[in-house]
């Protein structure tokens, strides 16, 4: 499984491209960013693996950032998804793994991948750096087991993390989390929601056609967006 970063200032090409990979059932997580400047923010906070970046953007373009991303130690692979076909020779100067032209085939995303996977070699974060996660609760530091989290909902400006006798306020953004933990087996649902796969108790179609999660030991039943049901049921083998 890829941890994945879209790099695009369209959020629609950015939506849609998220959908695909989502299809693929081959990412943990993805990350967005809508700017080369967001984009090293957050691989400041986040490994990835794979980087799906647009050329053509704002202050500064993609083939800027796939050139700073090759002189890393241990660069992402780069696919560059662009709707021009006039840049393929640069961006193979810079060791992209391949070249997809908009709209994406869900096909050759699927090659595109398949590249990926032959050129990294996902790494999980070493548990032992995370096997706790730390948060602000009465003014003093508290250190909660991953095993504890039963899942975590946006509120806010905040991530609220629910364990099995409390929750806690922090300010990790959900994606952030969703890097994190994907190895410890909690899977982002919705937008909002990110679930311990662990703690799923059941699942429920509802009239409208919805799924919800039932989680052990709570009476609140989370949502999964449409989007995420197929690589959802892969994952709970379903």
């Amino acid at each position: 499984m890829l941890r994945a970063m879209i790099v695009d200032d369209e959020a629609p090409a950015r939506s849609e491209l998220r959908f695909l990979l989502e299809q693929t059932g081959k990412t943990s997580s993805i990350i967005e960013a809508s700017s080369v400047r967001s984009a090293i923010e957050k691989l400041m906070e986040s490994r990835v693996d794979v980087v799906f970046l647009d050329i053509s953007m704002p202050s500064a373009s993609g083939l800027q950032l796939a050139e700073a991303l090759h002189k890393l130690k241990n660069p992402p692979a780069v696919v560059f998804v662009t709707a021009y076909s006039d840049h393929a020779v640069e961006a193979f100067d810079v060791d992209a793994v391949d070249y997809l032209l908009k709209p994406v085939e869900e096909e050759r995303l699927e090659r595109a991948l398949a590249k990926v996977a032959l050129h990294v070699k996902p790494q999980a974060e070493p548990k032992s750096s995370i096997e706790r996660i730390p948060v602000e609760k009465g003014g003093r530091k508290v250190l909660i087991p991953v095993d504890q989290i039963r899942y975590i909902m946006a509120k806010d400006d905040y991530s609220c993390i629910f364990t099995d006798d409390d929750r806690f306020l922090s300010t990790t953004s959900l994606a952030q989390f969703e890097s994190k933990l994907g190895d410890f087996g909690f899977f982002r649902v919705h937008r909002r929601y990110i679930v311990n796969l662990a703690c799923v108790e059941d699942v429920e179609t509802v009239p409208s056609g919805a799924i919800q999660l039932g989680i052990t030991g709570t009476d609140e039943r989370v949502p999964v967006s449409r989007r995420r049901v197929v690589p959802l049921k892969k994952a709970l083998s379903l």
